[in-house]
């Protein structure tokens, strides 16, 4: 079948969640991604646990909450570790929050994780 189809965008209390695109699409981006995933060196691959992501995802939090909480952390501490007040780092875990580049190299570091983990 080489007729195009359109993606069609599935929205909840109206914010897109979802992309439905044709099987053929979906193959190539996943083809390309992992071929992007190939060409990196083993220590360049940025990897998350299954944990994470379903507590990111399902939990609809923040990668930087997913990690902390998969971690078993405070607030507190990683704040502590950052050398910043409790809330001050609860406003860069809000989901809603798009954190700096430096920003997130500083909250990696006081979880112990690559920057490119907390990213999202």
């Amino acid at each position: 079948m080489n007729v195009r189809t359109e993606p069609q965008i599935i929205h909840h209390d109206g914010k897109p969640m979802y992309a439905v695109i044709p099987y053929d699409e979906y193959t190539a981006l996943l083809r390309k991604a992992e071929e992007s995933f190939e060409d990196r060196r083993p220590d360049e691959q940025v990897t998350l646990p299954h944990e994470v992501v379903k507590r990111s995802t399902l939990g609809d939090l923040s990668l930087v909450r997913a990690w902390r909480e998969y971690l078993g952390l405070s607030q507190a501490e990683v704040a502590r570790r950052m050398g910043i007040s409790q809330p001050s780092y609860a406003k860069m875990e809000a989901k809603e929050t798009r954190n700096r580049t430096a920003t997130l190299k500083k909250i990696a570091a006081a979880l112990g994780v690559q920057w490119e983990q907390v990213e999202g």
